[in-house]
């Protein structure tokens, strides 16, 4: 079965998210949550990394209960900066914060981040056919531009753009991937 080049096929968890997760639009805002918050510890580092440390984010970020998140005192940071099963990383654990706050606010907003995310592409998949897979797009640029407006943090086009890939908004296949749209 063939993938996408950037699969390493040595490694089990890379193969899973490639075939079961990537790509694979996504409307459950516990999701859209967790993606957007991986995405940005993500920021300056490998994807493989915080794929082999997702159980243990999940774990300490409450299963993503973004509720909680938003609420996370002064003692939960320094759990999460003493925990090292995931990227510790002062400014991001801030941002994470900052950013569930911004999420619960979305919600009020749009009904449902699922609503709002997906507003942007009137809910349909942006199918790029082609192998040349960009680090960012004008629809990744227009959505970091309104989520920083709205004061989120780690936001950026790159990470925006990868978050879309994620959560299915973009698919970027390769025609090479048995995942490729036909």
């Amino acid at each position: 079965m063939k993938r996408c080049r950037w699969v390493d096929e040595k490694s089990e968890i890379y193969i899973k998210y490639h075939d079961e997760e990537w790509g694979v639009p996504k409307f459950d805002d516990r999701e859209l949550f967790e993606l957007l918050i991986l995405e940005s510890f993500q920021a300056g580092l490998s994807w493989i990394t915080v794929l082999k440390k997702r159980d243990a984010f999940r774990i300490a970020y409450d299963n993503f209960d973004v509720k909680k998140v938003a609420n996370y005192s002064e003692k939960k940071i320094n759990e999460l900066l003493a925990d090292k099963n995931i990227i510790r990383s002062k400014s991001k654990i801030a941002a994470s914060i900052n950013n569930a706050k911004i999420f619960i606010e979305i919600q009020k907003e749009f009904g449902s981040f699922s609503n709002y995310i997906w507003s942007f592409t009137d809910k349909k998949i942006i199918c790029n056919k082609t192998d040349r897979i960009p680090v960012s797009s004008p629809l990744s640029d227009k959505i970091s531009k309104d989520l920083k407006k709205r004061g989120m943090k780690y936001t950026g086009t790159v990470i925006i753009y990868s978050y879309l890939q994620a959560i299915g908004v973009v698919n970027d296949h390769e025609s090479c991937c048995f995942k490729y749209p036909k």
